[in-house]
């Protein structure tokens, strides 16, 4: 017997009817109601947050080892070369392997104006004979007092004059032009391909590469001073670097000029550094630039994005 019903509920009786015989689910299925339950289930939406907590920090832990492990993108470690570059004046006597000379053997080293200090030697040693008194050609005037006086005033004021040349040529009172210049000159002598092809190893032969064809081409005497190789302009892109990222740390947040400089700088290396990587297949010569400029594989590896 139909339920009694009135006119106005009549028409939602025969719809719920005529569906139930189709087979008609309702719309909330067994899921969103096992869904709606667990969100009112305190303890459900405990256990859910702690579960989030725990695998964000470990996703954090994850990208701080992994950021730890490649380095930074814009910082070098510590060598020679680097603490040459950003103190000059402090480190004047490193040799063109890369390590200090001792104190008896700095012909390598420089001063301002990328002038070594053997040339400086020479300067002063042929401007002091060339300033030396001349003695009379008639010996019946010569006058050995007068001769020994003018002797004596010509080595007080060589010493005088050699004093003034040396306190000019100090690197302390050199501009960033002349200390980008020294580190230009620098790198040529340290990391230049007419240095180290006589002390570095041939790159190791591609597969199906015969090692005797590596070996002639690497017999090649170099015509001049070595400045364009992937190593010398890497060196010369990290000094550059070093100076900008030091002068951020002390301007403004608002130095975006310099901002964009490095950010190019810094790009433009690590597509040398993957070129010279892949060409050399990472031998001596990649591994020697890596010590050399104490770079880790942030400089290559990956996106680098800097804020």
């Amino acid at each position: 017997m139909a339920p009694r019903v009135n006119s106005n509920g009549l028409c939602s009786w025969f719809n719920n009817l005529s569906l139930s015989r189709v087979g008609y689910q309702p719309s909330r299925t067994i899921a969103s109601k096992s869904k709606v339950r667990r969100r009112r289930d305190p303890f459900a939406m405990a256990q859910a947050r702690q579960r989030k907590a725990a695998n964000i920090s470990r996703h954090r832990q994850l990208n701080e080892a992994r950021t730890a492990a490649l380095g930074d993108p814009v910082a070098s470690e510590s060598t020679p070369l680097i603490e040459a570059m950003l103190n000059p004046s402090l480190y004047p006597t490193l040799g063109s392997k890369g390590v200090h000379v001792p104190p008896g053997n700095d012909e390598m080293s420089y001063v301002n104006y990328c002038i070594s200090k053997q040339e400086l030697e020479d300067a002063l040693e042929r401007s002091k004979k060339l300033t030396r008194p001349v003695e009379p050609i008639d010996s019946s005037t010569f006058d050995p007092q007068q001769a020994e006086d003018a002797a004596k005033k010509h080595e007080e004021d060589h010493k005088t004059a050699e004093e003034a040349v040396r306190r000019i040529l100090m690197m302390k009172n050199g501009n960033n032009k002349n200390r980008t210049k020294l580190n230009v000159k620098r790198s040529i002598d340290i990391l230049g391909r007419h240095n180290t092809d006589r002390v570095l190893d041939i790159k190791p032969a591609a597969a199906g590469q015969d090692p005797a064809s590596l070996e002639a081409s690497a017999k090649r005497p170099r015509a001049g001073p070595d400045t364009g190789s992937p190593e010398v302009q890497v060196a010369i892109l990290t000094s550059r670097i070093l100076v900008l990222a030091n002068q951020l740390k002390t301007t403004s947040h608002k130095d975006k000029h310099n901002k964009r400089r490095l950010r190019l700088f810094v790009h433009r290396r690590q597509k040398l550094l993957k070129y010279l990587r892949r060409k050399e297949r990472g031998g001596p010569r990649w591994q020697n630039l890596m010590e050399t400029l104490g770079l880790k594989d942030a400089a290559w590896q990956g996106e680098i994005t800097l804020r």
